[in-house]
């Protein structure tokens, strides 16, 4: 497994939170993930043989948010 944070820019609140992890636990090999919109940053554990960084990325724009370089 692999542990990852990324910075996701436009997360304001609960439903933020909600709504990128609810994206991430779609994918097939995301074991967890935790937003906190007040950092800015999701802490996502997968398995790196199943999931790319551009499929997280990928889901966290489908929740309607961005990823910073």
């Amino acid at each position: 497994m692999t542990d990852r944070t990324l910075r996701v820019e436009g997360m304001s609140c609960g439903h933020c939170k909600a709504a990128v992890e609810e994206e991430l636990g779609k994918l097939s090999g995301v074991e967890s993930s935790n937003a906190d919109f007040e950092k800015g940053t999701v802490e996502v554990r997968y398995d790196e043989d199943r999931v790319t960084t551009e499929d997280l990325e990928g889901a966290i724009e489908e929740a309607g948010y961005s990823v910073e370089a």
